[in-house]
């Protein structure tokens, strides 16, 4: 009986942390464009990138890429953690 109570709880933990980093990488990806417009108040990276400059363009796509992966890493790892208890 331990062993199905142990799985359970690993189970619900598991989909717990599977919601709750849903909803963590919805934020980021909801936020993070909007925080770095605000850090760089002089430079309006929708119309740069509609005006075709490929330089602020990468720049932006790599930053919140690198943001979104991180996310995720951290994300997947407290998954993990929580299967191993």
């Amino acid at each position: 009986m331990a062993l199905v109570e142990t799985t359970a709880l690993a189970v619900g933990f598991t989909v717990v942390g599977i919601v709750i980093g849903f909803a963590a990488m919805l934020v980021a990806t909801v936020l993070l464009p909007k925080l770095i417009n605000r850090l760089t108040p002089d430079l309006d990276e929708g119309k740069e990138i509609k005006r075709g400059n490929n330089a602020v363009a990468q720049y932006f796509g790599r930053i919140v890429s690198a943001a979104i992966l991180g996310m995720a890493i951290i994300i997947g790892s407290a998954i993990i953690a929580g299967i191993h208890g």
